[in-house]
């Protein structure tokens, strides 16, 4: 028993520590070939601390393409977002209100994209455009469709924890006894409750967008992750050093997410039901 309650106690801190190396240690090797220009072979403690050097990052980001690249992939994840949340906040909010009964329809459906390998999505869908549509596939907007779908289960279960969240027929049911129209209603009293999920779901297909690579190499899309995956035949330190420094925004782009949602979840904004809806 002493064995299984010590084994209980170190197995938890073990597990954490097991993580964090998996984790910590391609990432600093990650950083030592990207910012350090001194072959591994060669490294030892004499020249651990020597010849650092952010020339590699400095010339990635001055790179035109890179530039055009960083701007299609931001305007793509952008009309991405506007496409998702139109569609998935209606409908998540109907079956919530009107038709819980579909909720296990609508999760089955937003979960095809697993199952429904990429490559296979994108040769499809472009050998029936091809003919009927050429200039659909011509422009870069043709990944939104495609990067909805991908992001289509992260934004409905971020949706539908915000709205699990909320007493969601109780404020209906208030603000429409005060005279709010179904309009006023979604944007003075609900949407306002789930801004911490749309958030969530609004950062999560950005950072599907962002990392997306099959899709736009098949389609010859110059984004951001095919422009990385180019660079590294020509500045190999400058494209892992611009993955290093996504990873990092992007983590403190989480925690603000995660200081937000701490916030939100203290309190319900339940003083957008009586907010100009009494005449």
């Amino acid at each position: 028993m002493a064995a299984m309650k010590f084994i209980g106690k170190i197995w938890p801190r073990l597990y954490i520590a097991i993580a964090i190396v998996f984790f910590v240690a391609p990432l600093l090797s990650m950083a030592r070939f990207a910012f350090q220009r001194i072959p591994m072979i060669s490294l030892g403690k004499d020249n651990l601390f020597k010849r650092w050097t952010i020339d590699g990052l400095l010339t990635t980001l001055r790179d035109p393409e890179f530039s055009h690249s960083l701007s299609v992939s931001l305007k793509v994840a952008f009309f991405t977002v506007l496409v998702l949340l139109f569609l998935m906040v209606p409908t998540t909010l109907w079956v919530h209100l009107s038709a819980p009964r579909w909720r296990g329809v609508v999760e089955t459906v937003t979960i095809l994209p697993y199952v429904v390998p990429p490559i296979a999505l994108v040769v499809g869908v472009s050998g029936t455009y091809r003919s009927i549509a050429p200039w659909f596939l011509a422009s870069n907007y043709s990944l939104v469709p495609f990067y909805a779908i991908l992001a289509m289960p992260f934004t409905f279960r971020s949706l539908d924890v915000g709205i699990k969240a909320l007493d969601l027929r109780t404020l209906v049911d208030a603000a429409k006894s005060l005279g709010a129209s179904s309009s006023r209603v979604m944007w003075n009293v609900l949407l306002p409750n789930l801004r911490t999920s749309l958030i969530n779901a609004a950062f999560l297909t950005f950072t599907v967008v962002l990392g997306e690579f099959t899709i736009a190499s098949l389609l010859l899309k110059r984004t951001l992750p095919m422009y990385m995956a180019e660079a590294q035949g020509s500045e190999p330190q400058g494209a892992l050093g611009l993955g290093l420094l996504i990873l990092v925004l992007t983590t403190i782009l989480f925690t603000l997410v995660s200081i937000i949602r701490k916030k939100d979840s203290t309190s319900i904004n339940v003083k957008n039901i009586n907010v100009g809806m009494v005449p």
